[in-house]
């Protein structure tokens, strides 16, 4: 259920309500500031989770909460969607705003943590934190680059870890869905030792879940070109597509038998060997503590480790561009021909499999002087290593071998076979032995962060103290990744990639300052002013300075406004850098494919003029298409502005309402442009005359149409511009002697535009969705009701993902508009006795079903965005002692 209850709870209400848990929130460092304050809520719009909402929600994973937030947008990584790619499969992650997981900021206790997956990667795992030491998750939608550097363009996540753990806690959870499948169970444990000069937590969560087959939730892999949904299989085929040399296409039907290509026919559906959840097994543990070695002065220290062993399930490997002699005994046809496309069915699936290892050390002193001034001074230290692979892939050199008669042999026991490849079912184990093999390869992130920090009272003014707070970081990331030696010559049928290794390292200090103006007058009951500087000095990139400026006003009646603006500056990481350029079947869609029978003259005339055939049907749901980094990047540079309003009105006591607007301007932004967009942009420009269409971005088969060249590398874009809305409301009030609150709060995107080179034309990504860009709806929401009684509690929660079109496909495709969707959940919790809790819960009580998207990634819907899995339950038990 998202953690709904929080998700939608305005920062002050949210903050107010821990304290009335016991979480003794006070005068502390809020996200946003290095000042402690009494309240996020000046700081700019927030959104605060605390350890009771997350219990009500019954979701044991971070991602699943965030990422359910109405100002999450794009695409990020989670269980249900097997098209992460970039070495980060089996990774959780968020992205605020749709801008990237790059541009949001994720911190513990305030700290950065390393980035998460198999190497070189550009985020860290929300997942290697144990559930049950989080006290609170507060979410800042808002650049934070003058406070904390790099990386916090659209906002900042910052998990604060419990203090309040005494004795033991344990808890199990299993889960269930509706058809029997996607088993999950979670078991928590954690300790607290507390004495009068410093207390130690300790806790540890243990998952593992089992997977959903893709066949159960989508039997086939859809189309609706004809007008409406039917099964439409992929081109590359289990006999082999094949073309004779008088540019006929065929397809091998097995038994030294072939026939004319026919979709409907020979389509390969491949939807039995996908995973519509995929399986996970995971243990994170962590250790927090502090002692006052003498009277003002604490040590402290955080340690996590967490072990995660993923996999994903993918279709047989394909291969390409066999040649095959008129004279090979198994070539039916007696003419050499050219097998495009060929599934290795007898192989069998492609399984993905990641196995890492993540440590994270932090240690530092802090203390008092003065009369309020504190000081911190920390080290930070985080690891993770990874292993990852893929097993049945091709070998090339391998390949080729079984098809030169000259040194292979069909005597049975021969050293190299000889491979019959045209006709399902005609390779055998032999031949399998021969070329397949298992890719591993190995990776790693490391992360070193050294502060220090200081905050207090400069002097009073006549409207309050003026309070500043100073310090100065090093920071060195580094991302190392060593491919299968197979994969790095490109001898294995699968994305070539070359070695990685680089890092970022940088000197930076800041300084803010926080300044009462006015108080105690008409109309303002307090004006303040924050402003904050940051120098930083890149190894690689030189200086930058980057500053914000805010103020707070607190008006009259409940009534407050705020606003702030500020300048960020991202530097690419080791990923956008250093990698290699690598070669992935990435989900695309061709505009080009039926194009024959669309009414737009522009796209028509386009299509024929690069000789794609008139009667071009786009074979997969997949393209071939060149990734990676790029040395020649430059930082980003960007502009954010938020104006807010806060009220919670006296003569209402438990409600408060806010209402945000947020800009984001990004100069240089680094983005790889999806091939769909290019592909949709190229086609509609007329004349191919838009810089998308050259051959350095995509290429096609002469004979065919198909595509069989397209980049979608790292690159520095024009500019990128989200702006919009948020809104939230909470009303807190008791019913039969019970407490209730309702809450709800949603997001209006108004514009989100791309802007490829200067001077290009624009693509715009507000309220479009598919291609593999995630989803960007106009608008979206979360609204829940919870009532409180001191035996038991419920909770109900909607989801809201509103109406979007599909980015790549035609206005009047089958499918181009998807409706508003609305998952519904709740939760019933008991108490049996003071320290035991019960609870059941059941997720999309209505089994709301995912729209059919043309450019789908999987399940032919965006995996991305919408539930696959429909309704499923949960129980879990609590106890303490």
């Amino acid at each position: 259920m998202a953690g709904a209850c929080a998700a939608l709870m305005p920062s002050g209400a949210a903050l107010a309500q821990a304290a009335a848990d016991g979480d003794d929130v006070g005068e502390v460092i809020v996200t946003g500031s290095r000042i402690k304050r009494a309240d996020i809520e000046g700081v700019g719009p927030a959104t605060v989770i605390g350890a009771p909402e997350i219990a009500k929600s019954g979701i044991v994973n971070v991602e699943t909460m965030l990422q359910r937030l109405p100002a999450a947008a794009g695409y990020s990584g989670g269980q249900g969607n097997a098209y992460w790619a970039s070495r980060g499969w089996g990774t959780a992650t968020v992205n605020l705003r749709g801008l990237g997981i790059n541009r949001t900021l994720v911190l513990l206790n305030g700290r950065r943590l390393v980035n998460g997956g198999t190497g070189a990667n550009s985020a860290p795992d929300l997942n290697t934190i144990p559930a049950s030491i989080i006290g609170r998750i507060e979410v800042l939608k808002d650049g934070a680059s003058a406070i904390y550097g790099t990386d916090a363009v659209a906002g900042v996540v910052n998990i604060i870890t419990r203090t309040d753990i005494e004795g033991f806690e344990v808890a199990a959870r299993y889960g269930v869905s509706d058809e029997g499948d996607g088993t999950d169970f979670t078991a928590d444990a954690a300790y607290g030792l507390r004495t009068d000069r410093g207390h130690l937590q300790f806790a540890a969560s243990y998952q593992v879940t089992q997977p959903v087959n893709m066949f159960s939730r989508a039997g086939c892999q859809k189309s609706g070109a004809s007008g409406t949904l039917v099964c439409s299989g992929s081109g590359a085929t289990a006999g082999g597509r094949a073309s004779l040399p008088n540019g006929q296409i065929i397809n091998f039907t097995g038994g030294n038998t072939f026939a004319p290509y026919n979709v409907a026919v020979h389509g390969f559906q491949g939807n039995n060997y996908l995973n519509a959840v995929n399986p996970l097994e995971r243990l994170t543990t962590g250790v927090f503590g502090e002692y006052e070695v003498a009277e003002g002065i604490q040590l402290f220290g955080e340690f996590l480790y967490t072990h995660r062993k993923t996999d994903q399930s993918s279709t047989p490997g394909t291969l390409t561009n066999l040649v095959v002699a008129a004279s090979n005994p198994t070539n039916p046809t007696g003419q050499t021909v050219t097998v495009i496309q060929r599934r290795l069915v007898e192989g069998g699936s492609r399984v993905a499999f990641q196995e890492t290892n993540t440590y994270q050390a932090t240690a530092g002193a802090r203390g008092k002087f003065g009369k309020d001034w504190t000081w911190e001074l920390s080290a930070n230290y985080g690891r993770s290593t990874g292993t990852d692979g893929f097993t049945n892939i091709a070998n090339r050199q391998n390949v080729a071998n079984t098809l030169n008669t000259a040194v292979c042999s069909f005597t049975p026991g021969a050293a190299i076979p000889c491979a019959d490849y045209l006709g399902a079912g005609d390779v055998t184990p032999e031949v399998l032995r021969y070329i397949l093999t298992t890719t591993i390869d190995t990776g790693g992130n490391e992360t070193l962060n050294l502060s220090f920090d200081t905050t207090g009272t400069l002097f009073q003014l006549p409207a309050g103290p003026l309070q500043v707070a100073a310090g100065a970081t090093y920071r060195k990331d580094e991302g190392f990744r060593n491919p299968d030696n197979l994969i790095v010559l490109g001898i294995a049928n699968s994305n070539q990639q070359s070695p990685i290794k680089g890092a970022v390292e940088a000197v930076e200090a800041y300084g803010e300052l926080s300044v009462p103006l006015l108080k105690d007058l008409p109309m303002v009951e307090s004006l303040r002013f924050d402003g904050a500087i940051r120098f930083s000095d890149y190894k690689r990139f030189g200086s930058d300075v980057n500053y914000k400026a805010g103020l707070d006003w607190s008006i009259a009646y409940g009534l407050r406004a705020r606003a702030t603006w500020g300048t960020a500056f991202r530097v690419p990481n080791v990923a956008e850098l250093f990698s290699g350029l690598t070669q992935g079947q990435l989900t695309t869609t061709d505009p080009c494919s039926r194009y024959s029978t669309s009414t737009n003259a522009t796209l028509v005339a386009n299509c024929r003029a690069t000789g794609v055939p008139a009667n071009y049907v786009q074979p997969n749901n997949a393209i071939l298409t060149t990734t990676g980094g790029n040395v020649n990047l430059i930082p980003e540079e960007a502009e954010t502005l938020t104006l807010g309003l806060v009220w919670e009105p006296p003569v209402v006591p438990g409600l408060s309402l806010t209402f945000d607007y947020f800009k984001i301007d990004i100069d240089n932004a680094i983005r790889s442009i999806t091939g769909s967009t290019k592909l949709s942009v190229c086609y509609n420009t007329p004349n191919l005359a838009h810089p998308f269409c050259s051959a350095q971005n995509f290429t096609r088969n002469t004979l065919t149409g198909e595509i069989n060249f397209l980049s979608s590398q790292q690159v520095n874009v024009g500019a990128e511009t989200v702006k919009g809305y948020d809104a939230a409301a909470t009303y807190a009030f008791d019913v039969m002697a019970r407490r209730a609150t309702l809450t709800g709060s949603v997001t209006y995107l108004k514009d989100y535009t791309i802007i490829p080179f200067p001077g290009g034309a624009p693509i715009i990504y507000r309220g479009r969705i598919g291609g593999g860009i995630g989803g960007y709806p106009k608008w979206r929401g979360l609204t829940s009701l919870t009532v409180d009684d001191p035996k038991w509690s419920a909770s109900y929660t909607i989801q809201w993902i509103g109406k979007a079109t599909d980015l790549s496909a035609a206005p009047t495709a089958l499918g181009y508009r998807t409706p508003n969707v609305f998952y519904h959940n709740a939760q019933f919790a008991y108490r049996l006795m003071d320290d035991a809790t019960v609870a059941v819960g059941v997720d999309n009580i209505f089994e709301e079903d995912a729209p059919f998207l043309p450019s789908f990634t999987d399940g032919n819907t965006d995996t991305f965005v919408y539930d696959l899995v429909g309704r499923r339950g949960y129980v879990r038990l609590t106890y303490k002692f």
